[in-house]
């Protein structure tokens, strides 16, 4: 097949540069796979600028996609089209964007939610997230960044926003030759915006929060720890009974007869590790705990989760703390060991016990990424197992364990074997409820298993004795 031929504005005729790859070459790119390898390229045909589109042809000059090309990058190609394509402007944007549109209202009940992924919709090195009516982009690579004013306009086109706020300050662009970059891009972004996800109200902070700002992916995930939430009552001796002062209707009492006023009392009891601004508490209040322990290292991170429950009416359930997840956990979990020592008359009952030892009815794990890397999932499997098996001690017995991943290089069956090595060292009998992956508004590309990288489980929790 020839190659794509159009004319210049000065009037010149141009053929389009075409990446020949190597032979020897495994057919990701016929499989559906975006990415094209320096390794995988025989060489250049015609001139090419850099970020620029080139056509892909296998090594018979059979012509495969078209892509977007950096010579600095490891991945050389990006495949924007399987189609012959002249150029990267607004009239191709705005069919792309026009599908993702389509995609997000047909599936995601929520207007605040990811519009763009990257790769998943075609548009690789693009992210676009929506928080009221600004949408936060992020521009991964030389060939979305030299596209920038005819995507913005494109942008403005199909959603129609309020503002459209960068955020491509992240580290990967100097992989592409990029600086890092932020700021206002279009109309008007105040810093700080409230969202709605799952009928619950938080603001998002779009200038100085992680990534974009929220992380939309554990949508689904948050909102399928509901059946978790209640039905804990009758451990604490709280039944359903006639009300005590002659009304018709049952009444929730205690092990006296008394009848019970607190309005969660058959809620549970949830510690969330790795809060940030507090989202799985938000949603554990909403469906009925009675309690919930909110941690996170970051000071700037609890001030937010305290406004998102405050904004939501939830304070007077909510506890926050701030600290290391590790250390609190293990802190926790040998409280328990000097309590159970103290049971068992092995310690010296007349000194002050220095732990609380606490447990939780569920414990919810959703840690950063622990291996970014290929060569760090060695360390990340240890930490994966640290945080899990602390997390396991602190559960009631017959609770539940929330436990989750966003290391793409954490494959999902090495995940489910750290936990269950964590559950063998607890002395812990595991049963998986539910397992799940990013939300609707973060589609997956079959074969491109790069986006295949969060993990969410939830675990019934039993002691191996109480099995037996």
């Amino acid at each position: 097949m020839t190659s794509l031929i159009h004319r210049e504005d000065d009037g010149t005729v141009k053929e389009q540069a075409r990446i020949v790859l190597n032979k020897a070459r495994k057919k990701r790119i016929e499989q559906g796979h975006p990415w094209v390898f320096a390794s995988e390229i025989d060489r250049l045909e015609g001139e090419a600028e850099a970020g620029g589109l080139v056509e892909v042809v296998n090594h018979q000059g059979r012509y495969l996609a078209t892509g977007y090309w950096n010579p600095r990058s490891q991945i050389t190609v990006r495949i924007v089209s399987y189609d012959p394509l002249r150029a990267m402007d607004k009239p191709f944007f705005t069919e792309k964007l026009q599908r993702c549109k389509e995609h997000r209202e047909r599936f995601v009940a929520d207007t605040d939610c990811r519009l763009v992924y990257g790769e998943a919709d075609q548009l690789p090195g693009l992210i676009v997230d929506r928080f009221g009516g600004v949408l936060v982009v992020q521009l991964l690579t030389l060939g979305m960044d030299a596209a920038k004013e005819d995507l913005v306009a494109a942008l403005v086109e199909v959603f129609n926003p309020k503002g459209i706020y960068e955020r491509s300050d992240v580290s990967v662009r100097g992989l592409e030759g990029l600086e890092e970059r932020k700021g206002v891009l279009y109309g008007e972004c105040p810093p700080i915006i409230e969202i709605e996800e799952n009928g619950l109200k938080m603001e998002v902070d779009i200038v100085e929060g992680q990534k974009t700002g929220y992380f939309f992916d554990q949508r689904e995930n948050r909102a399928s720890i509901a059946p978790l939430m209640k039905g804990w009552g009758s451990r604490s001796g709280i039944r359903l009974a006639e009300d005590p002062d002659g009304g018709d209707a049952l009444v929730p009492v205690n092990a006296n007869g008394k009848a019970v006023t607190f309005p969660y009392w058959d809620g549970a009891t949830v510690l969330e590790c790795f809060a940030h601004t507090g989202s799985f508490t938000l949603h554990a209040c909403q469906y009925g705990a009675k309690k919930v322990t909110c941690l996170d290292v970051s000071q700037h991170a609890i001030d937010t989760a305290k406004r998102n429950v405050e904004r939501n009416g939830f304070t007077d359930r909510v506890e926050f703390v701030v600290a290391d997840a590790f250390q609190y956990l293990r802190e926790q979990t040998k409280g328990l060991e000097e309590r159970k020592l103290r049971a068992a008359g092995a310690a010296d009952t007349s000194k002050k016990l220095e732990r609380s030892g606490r447990t939780w009815d569920v414990v919810i794990l959703d840690p950063p990424a622990f291996a970014k890397t290929r060569n760090a999932v060695a360390g990340a499997c240890r930490g994966y197992k640290d945080i899990n098996l602390q997390g396991l001690k602190l559960v009631n017995e017959g609770g539940y364990l929330v436990t989750a991943s966003c290391s793409y290089h954490m494959r999902p069956d090495l995940f489910l074997e750290t936990i269950h090595e964590a559950a063998i060292d607890a002395g812990k009998i595991l049963r998986l409820v539910e397992w799940r992956a990013a939300g609707k508004d973060h589609p997956q590309l079959l074969g491109v298993d790069e986006g295949h990288y969060l993990k969410f489980a939830i675990f019934e929790v039993r002691s191996r004795t109480a099995a037996k």
